[in-house]
């Protein structure tokens, strides 16, 4: 019987310390703290993958927090536990999320005698100004000390992710941060814009619709007008270095575009493991507790799953009682699934295909969104060749619109 395609997503939860913006399931911790999440870890690994037996593992993506706080020795220690645990297929594109300030030889080292095929660095700026803003721990300086310690290390697919709409970037700050990272030459470009999320230190600042913070020190939003320049420069500029737009947010060199990613925006199974790991298993999504202390009472020393109680089937259709680290099961009905298709497969340059509607849902895709479609048609929102329906550019500078008008 052929297995099922399954992609993994490992959350460690820890960091040097918490970003400005970061509103991520993450905290500062200890060495002690951190070695026993991982000895817990591995027995979550251990006990999923006996309930994973008819999939094989096409991805792997490590993120966090900050994964590269682990020891050498602990990451190399999860990524036996999953080798051990999981049918890994041959060629498997396995990424681990990384910060300047965190990375040394031995820790590169583990990595890829680990079977590490991929690094995603976080930088966000490589203005030193801006980084103290954002709360970020490195100096551009010290994100070059990690690129080469990476590259020596025989690293050649490697991402750098940055953030744009800093409060007083401009898009000359911008341009400059784009082409300086463009001129190392990653294999991948991630560019997000800031989101001002609830909880932050950069909400108290920022939310609630203020244009500025009030203080001299931290200076106004970019406005509209210019985050919209900022993301058509984007574009433009890593164009001219042989990076093409792949997806709303994420620019690659051909062939090294994010697998992961791409199978999240196709709505391929994924299975979450460790604090807080969200999962799309058989049609439906849940995700692990984020409670620290409840996950350790399961998975830690002692715990339920170490004394082999803890084994039952992480499928969906298992109640919460019969696996207490799982919440939030959600079965998603088929307008959900339509819904996802949608919203998320148009977030690709690519666009959807009609055809591939029809074979999920069996369904003709104008049957359901044609009013939708040709709305969308009229106003310049979208192209629809037939073969593939695509946003145009001025779908994507308001794609949340056009997202929203597949919601039923």
């Amino acid at each position: 019987m052929e297995k099922r395609e399954l992609e993994l997503y490992v959350h460690i939860p820890f960091c040097v310390k918490k970003c400005a913006y970061c509103d991520f399931l993450s905290a500062p911790a200890g060495e002690r703290e951190i070695h026993a999440y991982t000895d817990a870890l591995i027995r979550e690994i251990r006990a999923r993958g006996e309930n994973h037996k008819d999939c094989r593992v096409s991805t792997v993506f490590l993120g966090g927090g900050t994964p590269s706080v682990l020891s050498g020795e602990d990451a190399a220690r999860i990524f036996r536990a999953l080798k051990e645990s999981f049918d890994i297929a041959e060629n498997p594109e396995i990424t681990l999320e990384v910060n300047p300030g965190t990375v040394t030889e031995e820790k590169t080292a583990a990595w890829k005698n680990a079977g590490i095929s991929r690094i995603s660095i976080g930088l966000q700026s490589v203005n030193d100004r801006e980084l103290k803003m954002l709360g970020r721990i490195h100096t551009f300086r010290e994100f070059l000390n990690t690129w080469k310690l990476v590259r020596r290390a025989g690293f050649n697919n490697v991402s750098i992710d940055l953030i744009s709409a800093i409060p007083g970037q401009t898009v000359q700050s911008w341009e400059r941060t784009l082409r300086t990272v463009a001129e190392l030459g990653p294999e991948h470009i991630s560019a997000y814009s800031l989101i001002i999320e609830e909880g932050t230190p950069f909400y108290t600042l920022y939310g609630d619709g203020k244009e500025n913070a009030g203080d001299s020190s931290f200076p106004p939003l970019p406005d509209e007008d210019e985050d919209r320049e900022i993301y058509q420069r984007t574009a433009s500029v890593l164009n001219e270095y042989g990076y093409h737009r792949y997806e709303i947010s994420n620019y690659a060199r051909e062939g090294y575009e994010c697998r992961h990613n791409l199978g999240y925006w196709e709505r391929k199974e994924y299975l979450g493991l460790g604090l807080g790991a969200s999962s799309l298993i058989r049609e439906c999504r849940f995700h692990n507790t984020a409670d620290m202390e409840k996950y350790m009472h399961v998975y830690g020393s002692g715990g339920k799953a170490a004394e082999g109680e803890e084994n039952s089937a992480c499928s969906c259709m298992k109640t919460e009682e019969q696996n207490s680290t799982l919440e939030e099961i959600e079965k998603l009905s088929v307008e959900d699934q339509m819904e996802e298709f949608m919203f998320l497969g148009l977030r690709k340059t690519a666009g959807i295909s009609p055809e591939d509607f029809r074979r999920s849902f069996d369904r003709n895709i104008m049957d359901v969104y044609g009013e939708k479609l040709i709305k969308l048609e009229k106003q310049g929102l979208i192209r629809n060749s037939g073969a593939r329906i695509r946003l145009t550019e001025r779908g994507t500078d308001i794609s949340n619109y056009v997202f929203s008008e597949f919601i039923f």
